[in-house]
């Protein structure tokens, strides 16, 4: 049913994805499906990476541990985008078609008072994402 499995990941808080991760390889071992692992940063120098590059090889490096650890097909897909934080969610849309997507399984928050003022990813990816998307609490 499902062939490409985009997930969305923050590189620095992959502690809290373990539901998420499990349930995108859950699906993949399930469908035979590519999980492809997706992040989001901007060019400049952070705690996570110098650079552009430096960046997308966490990703990768990420997303083969991933694979290995979960007997899953695993790839990633770094995006760069200007500022991350305005950006992150028609980056990630764009992410869908670029990765040839065919479902999103992200993981989400838990609701609190900011949610009735500015939606939240997994709520805007879902609402606007011309596939399905699963999001995991």
């Amino acid at each position: 049913m499902f062939k490409r499995i985009m997930v969305p990941v923050d590189l620095s808080h992959v502690d809290r994805l373990d539901k998420a991760l499990t349930c995108a390889a859950d699906m993949a071992k399930l469908h035979g499906a590519t999980v492809v692992y997706v992040a989001v940063s901007s060019a400049t120098p952070s705690a996570l990476a110098h650079n552009p590059e430096e960046f997308a090889a966490k990703l990768a490096e990420f997303a083969e541990s991933q694979g290995a650890a979960q007997g899953i097909t695993a790839e990633s897909h770094a995006v760069i985008s200007h500022d991350p934080t305005i950006d992150l969610d028609p980056t990630l849309l764009k992410a869908v078609a670029d990765t040839d997507a065919d479902l999103v399984v992200m993981a989400s928050h838990v609701p609190n008072v900011s949610d009735y003022i500015w939606p939240s990813n997994g709520g805007s990816i879902a609402s606007h994402a011309k596939v399905t998307v699963m999001v995991v609490r």
